[in-house]
């Protein structure tokens, strides 16, 4: 009996070493439980910081996210960082195909930067918490009408306090190989305030992450940021029109930086 605690420490390797589909559910349970742990830390330094809901404390959540890559055996590479060299407030937009997409958002993502995101997850513990410290604007998806007064809401604010909204036109986790269509709430956002939009494009994750087949592996993510589009003098006129354009630039860019990364990375072990 009084071995029997060695088993799981002897199992644990064999299953991380043998088992893709072990390897996949610990790799997420771990992410989850690392993320809301790293909150918890993070909530009593944003209250230190700001005194409570502060887009600087953007800047603490960025800090501490920051080695979670290394932990999944991810790499993240970054191309068109001078895009971001912008001064004033803008609207990014990005695909959207997992919640891992927080580790590439928090990669590339400039000061006085926040996000907007679905209502529920200001219920997820100390990551909704944490969140909603960093400024984060929740918006009900299941409400149009709600969401629309969010984003004119948030025009508001971006030119009143100088800020930059991160969007996600997508509405939805997608990891189909493609690009979902998109929304036009960020596009009228940018309209609205006469801000510039800067596109950034995730690579698929379907090399290393994938959820049916229970995947998770080591791996690559490309990150390119592309040339803003000036907004100035658009009217909602215009939204469907730079929603294509967006588009089609963003989908372009997807499939490229993806190709390159499955022609680079070859099979890649857990």
């Amino acid at each position: 009996m009084d071995g029997l605690w060695m088993v799981p420490l002897l199992l644990f390797p064999l299953l991380m070493w043998t088992s893709s589909t072990f390897v996949f559910y610990f790799k997420k349970f771990f992410y989850v439980a690392w993320m809301m742990f790293l909150a918890l830390l993070g909530i009593p330094l944003c209250l230190l910081k700001s005194g409570g809901r502060d887009i600087e404390n953007m800047r603490v959540i960025r800090f501490m996210v920051s080695h979670v890559k290394y932990l999944l055996g991810l790499r993240i590479e970054v191309s068109g960082w001078e895009h971001l060299q912008t001064e004033g407030p803008y609207v990014i937009i990005s695909n959207h195909q997992s919640s891992l997409d927080v580790l590439g958002l928090m990669e590339v993502l400039p000061d006085r930067c926040t996000t907007i995101a679905k209502k529920e997850l200001v219920y997820a513990g100390t990551v909704g918490l944490i969140c909603w410290l960093g400024g984060i604007v929740f918006i009900n998806r299941k409400k149009t009408s709600d969401a629309k007064n969010v984003m004119a809401d948030a025009a508001k604010t971006m030119l009143d306090e100088q800020i930059r909204l991160w969007v996600f036109p997508e509405g939805t986790r997608n990891q189909n190989g493609d690009l979902l269509p998109f929304k036009k709430g960020a596009f009228h956002l940018a309209v609205q305030a006469q801000v510039p939009i800067i596109p950034v494009v995730f690579s698929s994750y379907n090399n290393f992450y994938l959820r049916k087949e229970k995947q998770f592996k080591s791996g690559t993510i490309k990150l390119k940021i592309l040339p803003k589009i000036e907004t100035k003098g658009m009217t909602s006129d215009d939204v469907s029109s730079l929603s294509d354009k967006s588009f089609s630039l963003m989908r372009d860019a997807f499939l490229e930086i993806s190709n390159s990364v499955t022609q680079s990375n070859g099979p890649s072990r857990h």
